[in-house]
Parts: structure tokens; C-alpha cells; sequence
């Protein structure tokens, strides 16, 4: 038997491996500025894309963690978002290149602030607030001079959340996504107002029926289309384009390319030759191709160094493409394409370093893709991590993804990796509502179609069971956010197949939650949740606090003190209601981490707590 000691000594260095991300090269393209969290939390950084890889430069060392970064066409600034004490206000800060000049743009408090990006010629940055109603994410510019920031001013009013997308070269034209419902949105051409003008001139660039979601959108070099990821009219996300006539005016939408066993995830457009970079997800595999616009044909792209793509960005003049990209067994870090050499020689360079002293990362254990059926027949899929040396049923754990609207994947996951060195397996599946896998999987939990999803726990116990892989009564739930929904949901329904459970920061009454959320997360959660206002016995019957006297695991549950989005009244309702009825429940409450935890000692704690938790009754 492993001693505690022992266990500790293997799974914290798990916990303290880096993660590296939010690439932004500098204007000439021989820099990049980037997070990396080896100081204990994110924070802001430098490295030079020339010659060999060398030790990057760190230029903030923040209390808070940093989490995004544009770095300005003109070279004189850096913006950057900051999260104070971990929370959803986040704020916008400038910072020379160097590291002076530290300044806030944004007004601080409670106030949603959200990084988009710089005009081409750096003149003005753009974001999404919430400062003037609590309700909605409007976008906003604010003129950047040499001292710092200038005048602000209100580029549209958005019903539900917006954020701009893209700019085109004149620095006249944006494309701003707008979402009034989740898994619901639209793309609007937004001429940017000048000192005088209110708002600009807004164009619909995607009119649809019914639910459909476009994503990343491209101006083309020439600024006559522009190129978007988008599912209307299709199950699946695909290469969409939408031309621009002389009036500025768009056309419908034409599709371009797309693929009936992949999403299209990302695009890029290449600034040089117009050449577009697209990525394809097939159920959590990724790959890279090329499409020329001129022929409309396509060609492989460089292989991939890691298993998923996070991001990519060309260099401003074209020569270079940074990759941010992570694996079930390789931590977050960025890669670096020359695409001055010819295509058959080109290979990724690495050029971040994640830290991860005392793991061999070749060790860690990758998972396989399982797949199984529903209580309806509807095939679900998932991650299953095999705990080393396990050859009879074990113990397992099932791992329930936020969102809902979000797709597991094999990325670099410290908490399945400890898990898995003390002996217990993970299942991460995508049940109905995931992304990933079309439009129409992805709301099949709408509303009152929540209870298939909830019944989807089961389907992954019986398969966990029947596979031989779980052994009856030595199963164990979690899950963040919404899978801390999914955590309670199942430790409310099937009391009897769920050893125990870990909640951390979920959903436990949607009464409570659509109170006390963030009024634009509210505004926008109406159609997948239920309205508060014409459907309260829905939202009362999908609550798990209304029959939390059936659980009978022992729960931990853990949680942030200044989350805003789902607010820590949500945990302590469950903690309350399970001290009075005597169930095993132990609460930890981090006063300085919001929806999710940043910090290095707080994940340590988390994490060892849930690794003890599962080890004990497992």
C-alpha cells in the first residue's frame, strides 16, 4: 500500500506542472507576448521567435492572475486582462513592452470587462463591457495615445453578450457577435462610429431560423468578404463566406467547405497570400488543412505537435504562425511554423517550456475513445482513462465537463493524471448537450430535455459496469460548473450507484442561480436552462436542492468565494442541507479564486482533497 506520503510526493508535482497560452506576436513578428502560470498564477511574459529557444522574459508579477494579451500593432503597448481575486470583473490594463507603464483602462469594481483587440494601425483598442447595463455586454473603443488612454466610445448595444471579432484594415469596420440565447447566436458588419456618432450602422451578416452558431470570423486581405465558421443551414460547423459589395452591403452567406464527420473549430487567414488555416475537430481529434479561396481547394497542413488546438495566429507580415496546443500528456505551450520555407519541410518548433519537474510525461497515461448508447438509443461518447495495472473493475470516477456547451477533450488534465496515480480510473464522457458533435446533439438538453441529459449519467455507469471496467459501489462523480450540476443531479437520482461525490463550483438551484448569477449570464441561459419567469416548476423539478434528501454519498464540495457566476450560494445550500441531515460533506471555500481556481496553492488544495476524498470512500 502506496503511505500518504508517498501518494502526496507523486501527485503534486502533477498539480504544479505550468501551462503556457494567449499568444500575441509583436508587430514585426520576431516576439511573442504570452501567460504562463510558473510564478504560482498567470502572468505576463515575453519571448523572442528568433534562433533557438531561449528563457523568456517575465514582465508583470501580479497578485491577481493575468489571463489574455494583445499586443498592439504600433509596439508601444500591451493590453492585458486581469481578474481581480479571480472573479468575472475583470479589468483592462495597458503595459509597455518593456514592463512599465502599468495602467488601468477600465473603470475597476464589479464591472465585466472582456480584451477583444487593437485597430491595425493601433490607434484604438476594443472590448466588452457590461458598464452600462448589468444585463448586457455592449462593445466599446477606447483611442490610445502615447500617454495612455483617450476618449472611450460605445461601438453598439447588444441584447445579451457581444464581442468584436474582427477589424478590417481601414480600422472603419468590425464584426461584432452577438448572443441573446446560448447556442444562438448572430454575426453583425458594425461600421465603428466616429468622436461624433452615438453607435455605428449595423448589418446582419447571418439571418437563419431556428438555433445555429457562427464563430470565428475573418475579414479577407482585401477587405471585400469575410470568412466565418458557421452551422447555419447544416448540422456541423463549416467554412462560410459572405460577400461585400461596393456599398458595403453583404450578401447571404455561401459555404465554402465542410465536413460531415468534423466541426470546423478555428480559422485563420493567412495576411500575405489570403490563404486560410482552417481547424477541424472530429470528436476531440484535431488536424490542420489548407484552402486557397481562389480555387477553392483544399491540402493537408502541417502536422499537429499536440493532440488539440487552443488557438493559432499569423504574424502580421505572414512569415510566421504560433500555435497554442496541449495533449492528455503535454502541458500547454506554444509552437512556432516558418512558413518562409517550403511546406514539405516545414515542422512546428516548440518554443514555450511548460514546467514539470519530477514528471515523466511519457508516463502519464493517455486515454482511449469509448462509445456507447443512451437510455433512447442516442450515442454517447467519451475519454476513458485507464488507471495503470488495472486488469479487474475498480474504482472510477466520472468527470462531467462545464458548460454544458463544451466538449471534453484529451488536453493535459493534472486532476485525471492523480487521480489516475492512486489507482482510480476516470471516464470524462460528452453526453447530449456537448459541442462538438453538430447543432442538434448540442441542444438536445434544452429545457425540459435536461432529464435525458441527467438519465445520461446512468447510461455512463451501466457502460463503466458492463465494460468491466467500474466495479458496483466503487463509483465516484464531478465535475466544474455545469458538471458540478451534473455532479449533485447524480448524486440526487441514483443515490444507490454513486459512492460519492465531489461538486465543485455548480449549479444546485436554478431559482437561486438566475437571482444571484451575473444578470447578462442570466439574460442569455433562458433557453437552455428554462425561463425563471413562464417556467418555475420546470426550473424547481431540474433543481437538485429539491430532493437533496436522497443523497447519501458523502459530497465535497468546493468553491470560490468571489464567483459571480455561479454564486457561492449554491454551495452552501448544499453544505447546509447535508450537515442537517447528517450525510459525510466537508466544504472548501477559497477567498481569493472565482469560477475556477488559478492559483498554485489552491489547486493543491483542491485538488489532494478530492484525490483523498475519492481514495477514502472509493
Amino acid at each position: 500500500m502506496i503511505y500518504e506520503e508517498t501518494l502526496a510526493a507523486l501527485i503534486k508535482p502533477l498539480i504544479q506542472a505550468g501551462s503556457c497560452g494567449t499568444p500575441s506576436f509583436s508587430p514585426d513578428g520576431n516576439s511573442l507576448a504570452f501567460t504562463w502560470n510558473v510564478s504560482g498564477s498567470p502572468q505576463l511574459w515575453l519571448v523572442s521567435c528568433e534562433g533557438e529557444s531561449a528563457w523568456p522574459r517575465q514582465l508583470t508579477a501580479l497578485e491577481d492572475p493575468v489571463i489574455g494579451v494583445r499586443w498592439s500593432p504600433d509596439n508601444a503597448w500591451l493590453a492585458v486582462n486581469i481578474a481581480p481575486g479571480g472573479g468575472m470583473n475583470q479589468q483592462i490594463y495597458l503595459i509597455r513592452p518593456d514592463g512599465s507603464g502599468l495602467q488601468r483602462l477600465t473603470n475597476g469594481g464589479r464591472d465585466n470587462n472582456w480584451l477583444t483587440d487593437w485597430s491595425l494601425d493601433g490607434r484604438f483598442l476594443t472590448f466588452s463591457s457590461n458598464q452600462l447595463d448589468s444585463e448586457s455586454i455592449d462593445c466599446f473603443m477606447i483611442e490610445i495615445n502615447v500617454q495612455g488612454a483617450g476618449p472611450v466610445r460605445l461601438v453598439n448595444r447588444n441584447k445579451g453578450t457581444g464581442r468584436v471579432q474582427t477589424l478590417d484594415k481601414t480600422g472603419q469596420r468590425a464584426v461584432v457577435g452577438r448572443v441573446e440565447n446560448r447556442s444562438d447566436n448572430n454575426l453583425f458588419l458594425v461600421e465603428l462610429p466616429g468622436p461624433a456618432e452615438q453607435v455605428g450602422r449595423e448589418s446582419l451578416l447571418t439571418p437563419h431560423s431556428g438555433p445555429a452558431t457562427s464563430g470565428q470570423a475573418h475579414f479577407s486581405p482585401d477587405g471585400t468578404a469575410i470568412y466565418l465558421a458557421t452551422n447555419i443551414g447544416r448540422d456541423r460547423m463549416a467554412l462560410g463566406r459572405v460577400g461585400l459589395a461596393e456599398n458595403g452591403l453583404p450578401g447571404p452567406v455561401e459555404m465554402l467547405a465542410g465536413r460531415e464527420d468534423a466541426e470546423l473549430d478555428q480559422l485563420a487567414v493567412a495576411p500575405d497570400s489570403g490563404e486560410l488555416l482552417l481547424v477541424w475537430n472530429q470528436a476531440g481529434n484535431y488536424r490542420l488543412e489548407w484552402f486557397d479561396p481562389a480555387t477553392g481547394q483544399t491540402r493537408p497542413g502541417p502536422a499537429l505537435p499536440a493532440e488539440i488546438v487552443v488557438e493559432l495566429e499569423f504574424s502580421q507580415d505572414g512569415r510566421r504562425l504560433v500555435l497554442w496546443a496541449t495533449g492528455s500528456t503535454q502541458p500547454a505551450n506554444l509552437w512556432l511554423l516558418d512558413l518562409t520555407t517550403p511546406e514539405t519541410e516545414q515542422r512546428f518548433r516548440q518554443l514555450t517550456y511548460s514546467h514539470h519537474p519530477a514528471i515523466v510525461l511519457e508516463s502519464l497515461v493517455k486515454p482511449e475513445a469509448v462509445a456507447f448508447k443512451a437510455h433512447d438509443g442516442l450515442t454517447l461518447s467519451g475519454w476513458l482513462y485507464r488507471a495503470p495495472g488495472q486488469a479487474e473493475p475498480g474504482p472510477l470516477v466520472l468527470s462531467f465537463h462545464g458548460g454544458p456547451e463544451a466538449q471534453e477533450q484529451p488536453v493535459f488534465n493534472p486532476t485525471y493524471q492523480a487521480l489516475l496515480t492512486s489507482g482510480l480510473s476516470v471516464l470524462a464522457p460528452n453526453v447530449r448537450g456537448s459541442t462538438g458533435f453538430g447543432k442538434q446533439f448540442a441542444n438536445l438538453d434544452n429545457g425540459p430535455l435536461r432529464f435525458d441529459a441527467i438519465r445520461d449519467i446512468k447510461a455512463c455507469i451501466d457502460y463503466s459496469v458492463e465494460a468491466g471496467i467500474a466495479a458496483p459501489g466503487r463509483i465516484g462523480i464531478t465535475g466544474g460548473s455545469y458538471g458540478g450540476y451534473m455532479t449533485m443531479a447524480g448524486l440526487v437520482e441514483y443515490p444507490e450507484l454513486i459512492a460519492a461525490g465531489v461538486n465543485q463550483f455548480g449549479i444546485v438551484n436554478f431559482q437561486t442561480f438566475f437571482e444571484q448569477t451575473e444578470p447578462w449570464m442570466a439574460a442569455i441561459s433562458k433557453i437552455e436552462y428554462g425561463d425563471p419567469d413562464t417556467q418555475r416548476d420546470l426550473l424547481h423539478d431540474l433543481s437538485p436542492i429539491h430532493r437533496i434528501d436522497r443523497v447519501k454519498s458523502p459530497t465535497l464540495v468546493i468553491h470560490g468565494a468571489n464567483d459571480t457566476n455561479c454564486p457561492v450560494v449554491e454551495a452552501e445550500q448544499v453544505v447546509d442541507s447535508l450537515k442537517e441531515r447528517g450525510v459525510p460533506v466537508e466544504y472548501i471555500l477559497f477567498p481569493d479564486e472565482g469560477h475556477g481556481f488559478r492559483k498554485l496553492p489552491n489547486r493543491i488544495t483542491a485538488i489532494m482533497a478530492m484525490v483523498g476524498w475519492f481514495k477514502q470512500y472509493l
